[in-house]
C-alpha cells in the first residue's frame, strides 16, 4: 500500500490545485464502492495527469504486489484448516487426507499422508501469515508483509505435534507470494526455539528445565533472528513431494 500511496502522491502533485485537492480529500465522504482512491483516480484521469495505459500499469502492479492480501482477512481456522490444506493438495495432488480406512488408529492427530513404498508418510501441515513485526497495534491485513520488504517480520507456527507425524510442511503467505518448507519431525522437536504451547504434566512448572522431547504440543516463532535455522528446508512448490520423501528417509 505504501508504494501505491507514494505513486499516487506524485501524480496528485502534478495537479494545478494539488494543495486544495489534498484538503478536499481530508473531508471526502466514502461509501462502498465509492472510496478515496476511486475519486483520486477519476480526478487524475479527468485532468489527463493519468492516462488509461498508466492506470492499467498502476492497477496491475498493485495486484501483482498483493496477490495474496485477501488471505490476511481470513479467520485463523478458515485460513489454516480450510484454505491451507486445500491449497497444498492442489499444489501437490499426491497428498491425501487420512481416515480410519487408511489408518485404523487415526484420530485427527495429523493432516495429510503421502503413499510411499508400501507406507504412508504422516504429514502435519502448518500455515502462517508473514507479519510486519513493527506494526504491533494494527490489523492483520495492515501488517501483511511483502517478501521483498527489508523490515522485521514475524511468522508464528502453533500447535506443532512432532510425535504425531513424520514430516512437517510449513507454508508462509506473504502479500505477494507463498513459500514452503519441508522438515522431518525431529528438526522441529530439536529446534532451539521450539517451546511448549500448553501446560502438561512435564511442563506445568515453567521454572523447571524439561526436555523438548517432553513437549507434546508446542510452537515456534520465526523472525529475522532465526529464519536461517530453517533456510536449508525451504523448497520450491514443485519439489514438495520429493522433499517429503527425502526428509522421511533421513
Amino acid at each position: 500500500m505504501e508504494i501505491l500511496e507514494y505513486e499516487i502522491d506524485l501524480l496528485i502533485e502534478k495537479l494545478k490545485n494539488s494543495k486544495s485537492f489534498r484538503v478536499e480529500l481530508e473531508d471526502l465522504q466514502s461509501v462502498y464502492p465509492f472510496n478515496k482512491y476511486e475519486y483520486i483516480i477519476s480526478v487524475l484521469l479527468a485532468n489527463k495527469i493519468l492516462s488509461l495505459d498508466m492506470y492499467f500499469d498502476l492497477r496491475n502492479n498493485y495486484i501483482n504486489r498483493n496477490l495474496y492480501l485477501y488471505l490476511f482477512e481470513m479467520a485463523p481456522r478458515t485460513f489454516g484448516d480450510t484454505w491451507g490444506l486445500s491449497h497444498l493438495m492442489a499444489v501437490e495432488p499426491s497428498l491425501k487426507r487420512p481416515d480410519k480406512k487408511i489408518d485404523p488408529n487415526y484420530k485427527g492427530e495429523y493432516d495429510l499422508y503421502l503413499p510411499y513404498s508400501n507406507k504412508n508418510i504422516k504429514i502435519e501441515v502448518k500455515a502462517s501469515r508473514a507479519q510486519d513485526k513493527d506494526r504491533t497495534d494494527e490489523s492483520l491485513i495492515a501488517k501483511a508483509f511483502s517478501s521483498k520488504s527489508k523490515g522485521n517480520f514475524l511468522m508464528n507456527f502453533q500447535q506443532l505435534k512432532p510425535s504425531c507425524c513424520d514430516v512437517f510442511v510449513w507454508m508462509v503467505v506473504y502479500r505477494d507470494t507463498i513459500k514452503y518448507w519441508v522438515m522431518k519431525n525431529s528438526v522441529i522437536q530439536q529446534h532451539p526455539d521450539f517451546t511448549s504451547q500448553h501446560r502438561n504434566k512435564s511442563t506445568s512448572k515453567r521454572k523447571n528445565i524439561y526436555d523438548k522431547s517432553d513437549i507434546f504440543e508446542g510452537q515456534i516463532m520465526i523472525t529475522n533472528a532465526n529464519i536461517s535455522t530453517i533456510e536449508n528446508y525451504k523448497v520450491n512448490a514443485k519439489r514438495i513431494k520429493a522433499k517429503i520423501i527425502e526428509q522421511f528417509k533421513i
